[in-house]
C-alpha cells in the first residue's frame, strides 16, 4: 500500500504585475493586472513504504511547492494527497508526528543558541521520553561526527555542521516519512557523503519513506532507485534511474581522455561537444557511430595516456529531458 499518494495535485499563485517607476505605481492604484502562476499542475504519483525517490527538476519547476503541500504547509488549489493515510493540510497531530521536512535553505534551529537547546525543544514538542532522547542524540551525533559541536552557537557552525544538526533535530522523533529539499546544498564533498551514508542507514534501519530533491546528481544516483522529474509544474518522467538512459535518443557516449601533458581544449572542438576540461584531461560527447572513426585519429595525433568510453552522465540526460 502506498505511503504517499498524489492525485491531480495543483497549486496556483495569484500575483499582480507592477509597472516600473512612479507613473507605474500610480497606474496600479486604479488598474492592477492580475496574473496566475501555475507552480504545480495536475501532478499524480505514489510512493511505496521504504522507497527513496529522487524528485528532480530545474529551479522553479515546482519541487519545493509539492513538498510543502505534502507537509501541510501549503493548501493545494485542487487535487488530493495522502501521507501515511492523512490529508496533510488537515495537520492532524498524529500526522505531524509521522513525518519530517528538512530544507537546505531554511533553518529550524535557533541561530543564537547552541544546537542542543533546539534539540531539547524538539524533545518537548514531540514528547520524547528522556531515555529515548538521550539515546537518539548520542547515536545521531556520533554517526554524523558533530558531538563536540552540540554546545556551540548555531550561527558559529559551518554550513555542513549546521545541516547535520538540522537532520538530527528532524530525526529525533523517528519519522517514517522524510521529505528532504536539497539537504546537501553548498556542502563540501565529505559532508555530502556523510549525509548520504546516514540517510541510507536510516532508511534501512527504520524503513522510512524518503523523497529527496537535489541538484547534485550524486545524491540521486547513490540514494535512489527511482526518479520523478518535474518541469514547469508538470511531471515529465517517473521511473527507474536506469530507465532515464532511454532518453539518450542520439545514442551518444562520453569519451574521457587523459594526456601525458597539458592540452589545449580548443584542439578538440571538431570532435564533439566538450563536457569537461582540465589541464590534462577532457571529456567529449560524441555519437557512438563516430567513435570508431574519431578515436583512432585522436590516439595517433595526441599524447593519450588513457581513455574510457562511458554512457552520458545523468546530468546530461536530464538536461535533454528539460529541453524537450
Amino acid at each position: 500500500m502506498p505511503i504517499i499518494e498524489l492525485n491531480g495535485l495543483t497549486r496556483d499563485f495569484e500575483y499582480y504585475e507592477k509597472s516600473a517607476g512612479l507613473k507605474g505605481s500610480l497606474k496600479n492604484l486604479f488598474a492592477r493586472k492580475k496574473s496566475v502562476r501555475h507552480a504545480v499542475s495536475d501532478v499524480s504519483f505514489s510512493v511505496e513504504a521504504g522507497e527513496i525517490v529522487g524528485f528532480i527538476g530545474p529551479n522553479g519547476a515546482g519541487k519545493s511547492t509539492t513538498l510543502k503541500m505534502l507537509s501541510g504547509i501549503l493548501y493545494p488549489t485542487s487535487g488530493e494527497a495522502r501521507v501515511n493515510g492523512y490529508v496533510p493540510w488537515e495537520r492532524k497531530e498524529a500526522f505531524k508526528r509521522s513525518f519530517a521536512l528538512v530544507t537546505g535553505q531554511k533553518s529550524q534551529l535557533w541561530m543564537d543558541l547552541p544546537a542542543i537547546e533546539s534539540l531539547r525543544l524538539n524533545k518537548y514538542i514531540y514528547e520524547i521520553p528522556d531515555s529515548a532522547y538521550e539515546a537518539a542524540v548520542s547515536e545521531l551525533t556520533e554517526m554524523l561526527s558533530v558531538k563536540e559541536f552540540l554546545n556551540v552557537q548555531v550561527r558559529r557552525l559551518s554550513l555542513g555542521e549546521r545541516m547535520k544538526m538540522e537532520l538530527i533535530a528532524s530525526l529525533l522523533h523517528k519519522p517514517t516519512v522524510f521529505l528532504l529539499d536539497e539537504p546537501t546544498i553548498g556542502l563540501d564533498i565529505l559532508s555530502q557523503q556523510a549525509i548520504r551514508d546516514y540517510l541510507k542507514a536510516y532508511n534501512k534501519r527504520i524503513g522510512a519513506t524518503i523523497i529527496l530533491t537535489s541538484h547534485y546528481m550524486k545524491d540521486i544516483e547513490e540514494l535512489c532507485d527511482r526518479a520523478i522529474i518535474i518541469n514547469k509544474g508538470r511531471k515529465v518522467y517517473d521511473g527507474s534511474i536506469g530507465g532515464l538512459k532511454k532518453y539518450n535518443n542520439n545514442n551518444n557516449k562520453t569519451v574521457v581522455l587523459t594526456f601525458s601533458r597539458v592540452i589545449d581544449p580548443a584542439q578538440f572542438t571538431g570532435f564533439g561537444r566538450m563536457l569537461e576540461s582540465e589541464q590534462n584531461k577532457i571529456a567529449i560527447e560524441m555519437p557512438q557511430e563516430k567513435i570508431s572513426v574519431e578515436l583512432p585519429r585522436i590516439l595517433s595525433s595526441f599524447p593519450v595516456e588513457d581513455f574510457t568510453i562511458e554512457n552520458l552522465p545523468l546530468e546530461r540526460v536530464i538536461e535533454e529531458i528539460y529541453r524537450a
